[in-house]
């Protein structure tokens, strides 16, 4: 049987697994294969390029070993994109690049940019190491789960002081993770604190948002702001992944996304593509680690005129609702964030008219909104299409309801945000 035959052939687990090690090379070295063996841990080994036909099942993991060589470029981010979606589920990681030959054997490690990932800075690990790792893996993924937290017990007498440094190690998991997550839960109140206190309504345009974080930091952030006398700016931005990486980039994008200039007494409004370009430029010179970059839809009203200018960098396209009209994107060419340093970035202009209502969203609610059909044009949902002529404060508090009814599973739930607008 070839090797496409084989892969073809691979029969997933049906029951939880303790161990997934994803592997580039065909095998498990015997080393940690004996480790789990004697710890009485069950494991499954996955070809990387097969981690899709487990997605559905990922939460019968309970931590991922990830042994590849160091990859390309292409492979480095699909492999950034695994470990994404894992820790989007809680899931620990460890990732090893190589064996390192040594009087015993160990293996080096790299940083996940996992949030729950427990690597740290040593160059190298041996079996005793890379087995307090998974014991911790697996003593915050049960607790986090809700299931019973059973450690393997070592049954060799040679292993006394692996045993006792495991015992040590697993005493503090509990205190650690209740400390994380109370960290997290204040992580996401600051990060509220960044938002809108209050959105700036007048008598010309209403407006409403909701922001519903995955967990309790959000990748997504948005702002609305009065930037003079006639002119509001706003926009939504997503930043790839979830978690605490994500959240501390969207505070990055708060503070560098500048809509104005003031010199002495005077000022200038930037233009949407503008801001757009100007924080790509921040965003590229900071050189991020992990493969991190972000969406956004900027957006420039003027309240006296309706001239509204917009601008987007591979972020969804806002969404038009026009009184007795079917709703209608709003299209326009803009690269993702972070990626290209000198990008351009094209801004369109559209004359609003009296009750004209505008939604800007993260792809964590493009399912409430529409998808594309088998060819390849986009189709909004039913629930949009029934609702569009409610006013805009009313959308939003349907969207919210249909947020709440409609819960997907685990790792199909992304941050939601959506603001919208509509003139009176």
């Amino acid at each position: 049987m070839g090797k496409a035959d084989t892969l073809a052939a691979i029969e997933l687990p049906k029951t939880f697994i303790d161990v997934l090690y994803l592997t580039d090379k065909g095998e498990m070295p015997a080393e940690i294969k004996w480790l789990l063996k004697r710890n009485k841990l069950s494991f499954f080994i996955l070809p990387t390029e097969k981690f899709p036909l487990i997605r559905e099942r990922i939460d019968t993991v309970g931590t991922v070993i990830i042994d590849v060589e160091a990859p390309e470029t292409a492979q480095q981010q699909n492999l950034a994109r695994i470990i994404e979606s894992l820790e989007a589920e809680n899931i620990g990681v460890i990732l090893l690049t190589q064996r390192v030959q040594m009087p015993i054997r160990s293996f080096s490690l790299a940083p996940t940019k996992s949030s729950f990932s427990m690597t740290n800075t040593v160059e190298s690990i041996s079996t005793d190491d890379l087995w307090v790792r998974i014991s911790l893996n697996l003593a915050y993924r049960k607790r986090s789960a809700g299931m019973a937290v059973k450690p393997a017990v070592r049954t060799s007498h040679s292993d006394n002081m692996g045993k006792s440094r495991l015992s040590d190690e697993l005493q503090r998991t509990g205190v650690l993770v209740d400390n994380l997550a109370d960290q997290l839960r204040m992580a996401g109140q600051v990060q509220r604190d960044f938002l809108p206190a209050q959105l700036p309504n007048c008598d010309e345009v209403t407006w409403a948002a909701t922001f519903l974080p995955a967990e309790w930091v959000s990748g997504d952030i948005y702002d609305v702001t009065r930037l003079d006398e006639q002119h509001i700016g706003f926009y939504v931005a997503d930043v790839v992944g979830h978690a605490m990486p994500a959240a501390l980039l969207t505070i990055f994008i708060k503070q560098a996304l500048v809509m104005r200039e003031t010199f002495g007494n005077n000022y200038r409004i930037y233009s949407p593509a503008e801001v757009m370009k100007n924080l790509n430029a921040r965003m590229s010179a900071q050189k991020l680690s992990g493969y991190q970059f972000a969406t956004c839809c900027y957006c420039l009203l003027n309240i006296k005129t309706l001239h509204l200018t917009y601008a987007r960098a591979g972020h969804p396209y806002p969404i038009l609702i026009r009184p007795g009209q079917q709703p209608e994107q709003l299209q326009g060419r803009g690269s993702l964030l972070g990626i290209f340093e000198h990008a351009e970035y094209v801004q369109e202009t559209i004359q609003l008219q009296p009750r004209d209502k505008l939604i800007l969203y993260s792809d964590g609610a493009e399912h409430l909104i529409g998808n594309f059909d088998e060819s390849a044009a986009f189709r909004f949902s039913t629930d949009l299409c029934e609702m569009k002529d409610a006013p805009v404060v009313e959308i939003i508090d349907q969207l919210n309801v249909l947020i709440r009814d409609h819960q997907l599973p685990p790792h199909q739930t992304d941050d939601i945000t959506i603001v919208g607008l509509e003139v009176l």
